[in-house]
């Protein structure tokens, strides 16, 4: 009896077509269209937040040890503030935008409606788990989809929570969540989506892309990729240090897709860089930052082995100029700073994910941009610290990256109005405010005639005059449909 009940239980493939056959009835019945369930859905989700933010931030402490501050702001305060501005601006995101029609259509008008896209697949990652599976959900909810989350195996706490509470505040009949790991994920891929959008690394998208390829799914692929630092001299090197520390270690442990990756400075400047490093870190974290209840530990065991055959590489572990302890116990790797690592050592062609922060030196601040694209992949993020204006408009034209950032790091995921998202291997389309209901929106082109205006010119038999006028037409020149009309231009 009792293997039956768990055989039943198991979420194979015949369970995730029951799963997207009843979604895509209630969307097809339009369900998931309206305003009002839209805004319903979205005011439950802020409900939710409200009334069990200690849980949320309990669960995130227990798969992460994430600080209450982190969790509270960069999860929680993030969030609310997504679910806010689409309650806000939804019923104007929804509104057809005029388009201008021309000769070639005249007399005419035309729209462009967004149309929800149908059934879309959510697949959430480990280290901001509570926000990146309920950020995309905003946007597809906003633009009127019916939704299946697939929060990460990684972060089981945070998962489990989000299936409770998503079934409790949300409409189950248009949105659900769906637990598990390999098998589960695997058999939700094979299923036709209307969109997927899968959080996570490069391995497992050109799994989710390969898949969706057999039913033409598009798809949005939220990457990584190692985000570089340029710090120049003739800066405010403390609060350059501190915004550098606040993106690094201040984001989960280093352990965020946006988080800076490795420092280019010159060799003149790196002593004075990694002094003000030394005194910011032990001011922020103590003498003893493995004891600080302000850095997040590393998520399991496999990443912590992960990162210490980074570290521990013979050509790297003698380049420690700060930190490097670490307590495999508690999964906790203190802040280390590296200077001048090999280029052709592991830390510097994976992409780190972690505590560690190399810097690497040239003769000439200028030549960071060669080195950042010689790579041959793009970053997610690159950031510069610089006062020089010259230098700051290179690097927006010479660094191909998701998005930029002047003298700070990481803040530009908190402006709505900016689009987030990868370019290259770092990723594929982009979300947050309109660009997350665009996402998950088709835009469709509709154009109104009426019976009136109609020209014999467009029907056979087929005229040099014919001809004439159609090619001004098309060609959309006043002067050049009456030069037309009166016989003055070739056929």
């Amino acid at each position: 009896m009792g293997s039956e009940v768990e055989k039943k239980a198991v979420f194979d493939t015949e369970s995730a077509k029951e799963v997207v056959k009843e979604l895509r009835d209630s969307f097809v019945a339009g369900k998931t269209k309206t305003y009002e369930w839209r805004r319903t859905q979205l005011a439950a989700m802020l409900k939710m937040m409200d009334e069990n933010e200690p849980q949320i931030v309990a669960a995130l402490s227990d798969d992460l040890s994430k600080p209450e501050l982190e969790s509270s702001i960069y999860e929680i305060a993030m969030l609310k503030n997504s679910c806010k501005l689409a309650l806000k601006e939804m019923k104007h995101w929804m509104m057809p935008e005029k388009a201008k029609t021309s000769m070639t259509t005249f007399p005419s008008s035309a729209e462009i409606v967004s149309d929800p896209l149908g059934v879309v697949l959510i697949i959430s990652a480990w280290n901001y788990p509570f926000l990146l599976s309920l950020d995309p959900v905003v946007g597809a909810i906003a633009a009127g989809n019916a939704i299946v989350l697939k929060p990460s195996e990684i972060s089981p706490a945070t998962a489990s929570l989000l299936a409770k509470l998503v079934k409790k505040y949300l409409d189950c009949s248009c949105i659900k969540v769906v637990e598990g790991a390999v098998p589960e994920t695997t058999a939700l891929l094979e299923q036709k989506w209307d969109k997927i959008m899968y959080t996570g690394n490069g391995r497992i998208a050109r799994i989710v892309m390969a898949a969706a390829a057999k039913h033409l799914t598009p798809v949005v692929l939220e990457l990584g990729g190692k985000c570089p630092v340029i710090v120049d001299s003739g800066i405010n090197l403390q609060v350059a240090t501190r915004r550098i520390i606040a993106g690094k270690w201040g984001c989960n442990n280093g352990q965020a897709c946006i988080s800076p990756d490795y420092i280019i400075t010159t060799k003149d400047y790196a002593p004075e860089l990694v002094d003000s490093f030394k005194c910011e870190l032990e001011r922020f974290y103590g003498k003893n930052p493995l004891e600080s209840k302000d850095l997040s530990r590393i998520v399991n065991s496999n990443h912590f082995a992960r990162l210490l055959k980074l570290l521990d590489e013979d050509t790297v572990s003698s380049k420690i100029v700060y930190g490097g302890e670490r307590d495999e116990t508690n999964l906790k790797i203190a802040p280390t700073i590296l200077l001048d690592v090999p280029k052709d050592s592991l830390i510097m062609n994976e992409e780190i994910f972690g505590p560690l922060l190399p810097i690497i030196t040239i003769d000439k601040v200028e030549g960071s941009f060669d080195l950042i694209n010689s790579s041959g992949t793009k970053p997610l993020a690159a950031y510069l610290f610089t006062n020089n204006k010259k230098l700051k408009e290179k690097f927006v034209e010479k660094v191909s990256a998701g998005g930029l950032v002047v003298n700070d790091t990481t803040v530009h995921l908190a402006e709505p109005a900016l689009p987030f998202g990868g370019v290259g291997d770092s990723g594929m389309g982009a979300y947050h405010g309109k660009f997350s209901f665009d996402t998950f929106s088709h835009k469709k082109a509709v154009l109104y005639r009426s019976f009136a205006g109609d020209a014999a010119v467009r029907y056979p038999p087929y005229t040099a005059g014919k001809l004439r006028l159609m090619r001004a037409l098309l060609g959309g020149s006043i002067m050049g449909i009456i030069r037309a009309l009166l016989g003055w231009s070739k056929p």
